[in-house]
């Protein structure tokens, strides 16, 4: 194959999902009454914020050729200590500091901690006493769930305080703070990965962990590090799902973790490690929230999203294993 074909040959295998991301847009803006509007691209991105942070990191794990699956879990433990602490109904507690804009941070802190810790957990059980990570974190999503509902009984925590839900209120461009939190970690992580040794070594470690531990680097340490970032990440997302329902309930966020599923395998990321970038993670994102609003726009049964999420990550693996074996044939 001549130099220049092969060259846009693996460009389009590269930046395939944003090509479906086009054809979607179009499609549905031509067929569907009242879809081409700034308003339903906005909201389309406001949607994805909080899905979009939660796939960060479950993309980040496995890259790395594991799993995380408590992350859905981790985000509404953080979200429910974030509304028992500074929600003022139901069973908010209704804390108050001064100056009024820390609870904000100490709030973000909080968050961020509690998802670290349970990371860091898990991180320990699979790398340093070699336990199966999908047990390890599908255990994780059970004990952490039931923890919610321990701490909670099963009530929500409602109106949280309007100076930590400055980021849901205001806006910028249009679009809510909160998903401009979304698109910055999404700059930031996709950096991270492709211009730091930390990044590489992570993709290293997915591709071969057995050759990247002979070629001297830290695989033991970048792993618990990368579960850790996960955890965080996930109780960012908790914070959002905060501050996006001014509260805590339950069942919050309940159905996540599959969606994140879903739109890490639609951008890209192989199951087996070593193979995949965050920015066509936040397409597969976007791709998501697009079905999502037209089968809104439509007026079809919710029950409609989950069998169309099941076909599209049907069709993702299938991508990706086609990809693969064309990058085979490439090399």
């Amino acid at each position: 194959m001549h130099p220049r074909s092969r060259i846009t040959l693996e460009f389009i295998l590269d930046n395939l999902v944003w090509f479906m991301l086009i054809v979607v847009l179009a499609l549905f803006s031509a067929l569907i009454p009242n879809y081409f509007q700034i308003g339903i691209f906005t909201n389309i991105i406001e949607a994805s914020s909080v899905l979009g942070v939660m796939s960060i990191g479950l993309a980040l794990v496995i890259i790395t050729g594991h799993m995380d699956l408590s992350v859905e879990s981790v985000a509404a433990l953080s979200a429910m200590a974030v509304g028992i602490l500074f929600c003022s109904a139901g069973i908010g507690m209704g804390i108050k500091l001064s100056p009024e804009w820390l609870m904000i941070p100490v709030s973000l802190l909080l968050a961020c901690a509690i998802g670290a810790l349970i990371g860091l957990f898990n991180g320990f059980l699979v790398v340093k006493l070699k336990m199966s990570a999908f047990i390890i974190t599908l255990a994780s999503f059970i004990w952490v769930r039931g923890i919610v509902l321990a701490v909670s009984g099963g009530r929500s925590a409602q109106d949280l305080d309007p100076a930590i839900r400055w980021f849901a209120i205001e806006r910028f461009a249009g679009i809510p703070l909160s998903a401009w939190i979304a698109i910055g970690c999404f700059l930031v992580f996709s950096v991270m990965m492709a211009k730091t040794p930390f990044g590489r070594h992570l993709i290293m470690i997915g591709g071969n962990e057995t050759a990247t531990f002979r070629a001297g680097i830290r695989v033991t340490r970048n792993l618990i590090i990368a579960f850790v970032m996960a955890g965080a990440i996930a109780g960012l997302a908790g914070w959002l799902l905060a501050i996006r329902t001014s509260g805590a309930t339950a069942n919050l966020g309940v159905g996540l973790l599959f969606n994140a599923f879903a739109a890490v395998v639609i951008g890209g990321v192989s199951l087996k490690g070593g193979v995949g970038a965050l920015p066509g993670v936040y397409a597969g994102v976007l791709l998501l929230a697009s079905i999502n609003t037209a089968i809104n726009l439509m007026g079809l049964p919710a029950n409609y999203t989950q069998v169309i999420h099941g076909f599209l990550v049907l069709a993702a693996v299938l991508l990706d294993t086609f990809k693969q074996r064309l990058r085979q044939r490439l090399a």
